[in-house]
């Protein structure tokens, strides 16, 4: 599935661990929180970069004490109307101070891709062929905001303000 960065459609070195699946010895790898818990003495020893994929019902709780080990955080959407995620990100942006990669994967669609961005993702993964248009046509539709979020954006009341 097509990878939204920066704007842009762009290859994903990532390699996500299946369930069960050896621990590779080279590569930039996502594993479950199941995979962090019970392999974490291997997954250190790795030189490669590691990145933790947390299902929507997994609070950042859980790994609010390892975050320094993660250059990513993928935050699954199970379907359009759980908007878990959406917090877990804001968590990890604003009150957690996660820099890495924040990536949307799952249910990833048109129209909660800026709501998304908003709230600190900075990755998609997304079920579209027409991804990048996707990403073109959600970041151009608003340009006014109410609510101040993770991605640092006045909001209305700033704007008016002056």
């Amino acid at each position: 599935m097509p990878l939204i960065k920066g704007g842009e459609r762009v290859d994903d070195p990532w390699i996500s661990l299946a369930e069960g699946a050896e621990i590779p010895p080279h590569g930039p790898l996502i594993v479950s929180l199941q995979q962090w818990r019970d392999q974490r003495a291997a997954l250190l020893a790795r030189a490669d970069t590691l990145g933790i994929r947390l299902a929507s019902d997994q609070p950042t709780s859980e790994i609010a004490d390892d975050l320094s080990h993660f250059e990513l955080v993928a935050l699954e959407f199970p379907s359009f109307g759980d908007g878990r995620p959406y917090s877990h990100a804001r968590i990890l942006r604003e009150i957690l101070g996660f820099e890495g990669e924040l990536r949307a994967v799952g249910d990833v669609l048109l129209e909660q891709l800026h709501f998304m961005h908003r709230a600190g993702f900075d990755a998609f993964v997304v079920s579209s062929e027409t991804a990048l248009e996707d990403w073109r046509i959600a970041e151009s539709e608003i340009r006014v905001w109410y609510q101040p979020t993770a991605d640092g954006r006045p909001t209305a009341m700033m704007l008016r303000r002056g």
